[in-house]
């Protein structure tokens, strides 16, 4: 479920595989990464040993010289060829800047800068991807925190792989996830102090959204600003990757499971929640919010009624809340339904129509009560989300319109309802 890779000193280490290009295919697992600054790696360490059991052959540092220099570079080994290339050439200070500074125009502005300054540096790293995937050898690059740069060769790499921009634009804002630990790291090398800009860190996505807007405005597409400004055959790398980067998608999983979350599981949880979120911003949802839910949600949740995690194999897949009751939704209702809550699946890695299955799970649960009803709400803007209840059987029984669900913001909920046999 979660493509950060875990390590004690890095916080935002991922895979790029997986993702789903739109010719039906999806990106190799185990091929391409992204991550913040390693040279936070020490030989002789977990880390160390962690890095190298992924058999990466290739680092490419984007960072300026003066930051390899002054916060270390990766420890040389005879596994792998280290190529620095320094694409930002007018660098700024995030930390430092005004408090109101919208960090989606601000961001995009410094990408295109960066787009138009390091076009030597991009067009070498892009080759060095290209021959790394053509001699199927994993390779990893990296800036200071693994956003902003390496966002944008990130960008670059999968819309000419085919991947689909929303999804671009998603795994862009995943560093979301991993801001609190990078927020944390910069306060530790500066003495515990905030920094001014309260953007730092962040990965809206609007600043992605608005970066690949501009760069398609100003050059026409991806391909043609890799033909202009970077000198490359946009066809010939663009058949490149996805000849040797892309793979056809599993037609076979493991069949899913499903056990009840314990507490230990809520920062799991969290996870995936925020996760979704961030899926639905970049596809332009507007209902979830990373960070809207804590660990403490999701132990009362576990208290006061059940929460259930679905895994394919060794891999979460996804998970819901069942509630015994709903008076901020419902009102006050005898006991003849069990109520279902944030029903999610992992973006892109979940077998197909997991969904459907944990539904399916979730009403069996409550029928094994004796109760006879499955309820739900859904939020009344979103009319494809109750199409696909619909779908399943749920009709639409009233609206509520002006649930509290504890954000202190009402809004308006259909409410849906299913017989169960």
């Amino acid at each position: 479920m979660d493509r950060h890779i875990s390590f004690d000193g890095l916080h935002n280490f991922r895979d790029l595989g997986g993702y789903p290009a739109a010719d039906g295919r999806r990106v190799r697992p185990g091929r391409l990464y992204r991550a913040d600054s390693l040279g936070k790696l020490h030989q002789g360490t977990r880390d160390w040993d962690r890095f190298l059991s992924l058999g990466i052959r290739t680092v490419i540092d984007l960072r300026h010289p003066w930051e390899a220099e002054g916060r270390g570079r990766i420890p040389s080994d005879a596994s792998f060829a280290y190529h620095h290339l320094s694409i930002e050439h007018r660098p700024y200070d995030q930390a430092a800047l005004a408090p109101d500074i919208d960090p989606g125009p601000y961001l995009a502005e410094r990408y295109m800068e960066v787009a138009e300054d390091g076009v030597q540096e991009i067009r070498r790293a892009l080759e060095l991807v290209a021959r790394s995937a053509e001699s199927d050898t994993p390779l990893v690059f990296h800036c200071a925190s693994g956003k902003d740069r390496t966002g944008q060769l990130a960008a670059l790499i999968l819309a000419l792989a085919g991947v689909p921009e929303p999804t671009v634009v998603e795994d862009y804002t995943l560093t979301e996830l991993a801001t609190p630990a990078l927020l944390a790291d910069w306060k530790a090398r500066n003495e515990g102090r905030e920094p001014t800009w309260l953007g730092f860190g962040r990965a809206p996505e609007s600043a992605m959204r608005l970066f690949l807007s501009a760069l398609k405005a100003r050059y026409g597409s991806i391909e043609k600003y890799v033909t202009r400004a970077l000198g490359l055959d946009a066809d010939a790398l663009r058949e490149s990757l996805r000849t040797t980067l892309l793979e056809p998608r599993p037609t076979t999983w493991p069949q899913l499971s499903y056990r009840k979350a314990t507490p230990s599981d809520a920062r799991t949880l969290v996870r995936l929640r925020d996760s979704a979120a961030l899926w639905q911003l970049a596809r332009g949802i507007d209902q979830w919010k990373p960070g809207e839910k804590d660990e403490t949600h999701f132990r009362t949740r576990m208290r006061e009624g059940e929460v259930w995690l679905a895994h394919s194999g060794t891999h979460l897949a996804g998970a819901y809340e069942l509630w015994w009751d709903d008076p901020a939704a419902w009102g006050p209702r005898p006991a003849d339904a069990g109520y279902l809550h944030r029903l999610m699946t992992t973006p892109h890695t979940a077998p197909p129509g997991t969904g459907r299955h944990i539904l399916t799970q979730a009403e069996s649960r409550i029928a094994a009560t004796g109760r006879p009803y499955a309820r739900l709400d859904c939020l009344t803007s979103n009319p494809r989300l109750r199409t696909y209840y619909e779908s399943a059987g749920y009709q639409a029984v009233g609206e509520q319109k002006a649930k509290d669900g504890g954000s202190g913001s009402p809004y308006s909920v259909t409410l849906m309802e299913k017989r169960l046999r």
